[in-house]
């Protein structure tokens, strides 16, 4: 707010560190933050320490820098498969922190599971842990919120009185849910995670819940081998290294662009951290900028996955070209907003700027309801290098010799008539020429109801 106030146009903070970026901080949540961030309109954004060295020695030498900053998709690598890892932790009660976190699990709860289970996701849960110094072992700070003799710790750093469990207890649940995802992926059900947090929250995060039975009612309940997880835990008191939270803390440390994990929650896609809201829609978009565009037409802009549809095509067409007769438009939804491309119809390529023109190089002739009170003969004709006949149903078959006689006096009836009229003589005379043209004469009652040239 000073920096707007004083005339800045963004703010770039320096990490004070060479390392790959990391994620900073949301500010707590207090009567000044609120008061504060609604008035805020300039952006922030943290750079490199080598980034920020140059731009200050520029400056100290009274060179003209000139910055532009934009926003761009920063996920790399696009595939078929989007891999992507959520760090949280068992704490249901640390505040506003907790309660977004939890929100979120249970917004993108369904779309997750969805994901997981056909095949276009590979999803895994995190934990954070921190360790006790060696010379504080033995202190109560590290008995309470530390497992295994201090390796693996949640400090409560913000002491919530009414909280009722100890960082210890939340390291616990924190290796029960990371034994739940390795037994539940094992058993080709890696999405029974979401079930369990999301029921645990429910059912087992008051103080007098909290607890290891509830947790296994729960797990019970997901039909998951209770067995199982207990061996995965192992003994919590002992004087040794537990495998699944010794390469947790090894996760942490970020490698290349990754960058460290310092924060919870943090998520990551395709090894890269995702920067935004931590909001199912905004998750979904950054979740489907990591697919190939072939497979993101599939995924992103199904019936299952709505609310990342942008529905750009709705308004005006999005305005592209379109045949409302034919009912053929150039406009296609993506989640990066709508694009225009001449549409593929039936197999028929069509050409143009997809914007103001649109064009085949095939032209149908398709027949309208038949009616007895008109002379018409129903069909409509558009010159082109070439001549199809589309039918509802794919075999062609020969009229027979009583259709053959009923085309004939309808014929001659138009012919007879038309003696007055040399606008429908034309047309029937065209119209006659094609029907002895073409080699097989097709049972035209049959033949589907559209119009397309």
């Amino acid at each position: 707010m000073n920096a707007q106030q004083a005339g800045a146009a963004a703010i770039l903070i320096a990490d004070d560190r060479n390392e790959p970026l990391i994620t900073l901080n949301t500010p707590e949540e207090t009567p000044a933050f609120t008061e504060y961030v609604q008035d805020i309109a300039i952006p922030s954004a943290l750079i490199t320490k080598s980034l920020g060295d140059r731009i200050k020695e520029a400056l100290s030498n009274w060179d003209y820098v000139d910055i532009n900053l934009h926003w761009r998709e920063p996920l790399l690598h696009p595939d078929e498969l989007v891999e992507y890892e959520f760090w949280t932790n068992g704490d249901y009660e640390c505040g506003p922190t907790c309660d977004s976190r939890l929100e979120f699990i249970n917004n993108f709860k369904g779309a997750a599971q969805i994901l997981e289970q056909k095949g276009y996701t590979r999803f895994t849960p995190h934990y954070m842990t921190w360790y006790c110094p060696a010379s504080f072992i033995l202190a109560e700070q590290c008995k309470t919120q530390c497992i295994n003799h201090g390796r693996y710790c949640a400090p409560d750093l913000k002491h919530y009185p009414n909280r009722g469990y100890d960082g210890k207890d939340i390291v616990i649940e924190n290796l029960r849910q990371a034994c739940l995802f390795k037994v539940a992926n094992e058993s080709g059900k890696p999405w029974l995670w979401w079930d369990y947090v999301t029921d645990f929250a429910i059912r087992c995060k008051w103080i007098d819940k909290y607890t290891e039975e509830c947790a296994d009612k729960v797990i019970r309940s997901l039909g998951i081998d209770v067995t199982k997880i207990d061996d995965c835990i192992g003994d919590t008191e002992a004087d040794a290294q537990n495998p699944i939270l010794e390469a947790e803390q090894k996760a942490q440390i970020g490698e290349g662009n990754r960058g460290d994990v310092t924060m919870l929650p943090t998520l990551m896609i395709n090894n890269r951290q995702y920067r935004g809201k931590l909001e199912k829609g905004a998750v979904l978009k950054a979740i489907c900028a990591g697919f190939q565009d072939a497979t993101e037409q599939a995924i992103c802009l199904s019936e299952v996955l709505t609310d990342i549809e942008t529905n750009r095509c709705s308004e005006n067409n999005g305005g592209c070209w379109e045949d409302n007769i034919a009912n053929i438009t150039a406009c296609r939804d993506t989640i990066r907003g709508r694009v225009c491309e001449c549409p593929v119809v039936n197999g028929v390529k069509y050409y143009g700027d997809g914007y103001t023109h649109c064009e085949s190089k095939h032209v149908y002739l398709t027949r309208k309801k038949p009616s007895l009170q008109t002379r018409d003969s129903g069909y409509t004709y558009c010159e082109s290098k070439y001549i199809s006949l589309v039918r509802k149903k794919l075999g062609l078959q020969r009229c027979n010799p009583s259709e053959i006689v009923v085309w004939a006096i309808v014929l001659g009836l138009g012919v007879a008539g038309a003696a007055g009229y040399a606008y429908y003589k034309y047309k029937i005379l065209v119209r006659s020429l094609l029907w002895y043209l073409l080699p097989h004469r097709l049972k035209v009652l049959e033949c589907e109801v559209i119009f397309i040239c």
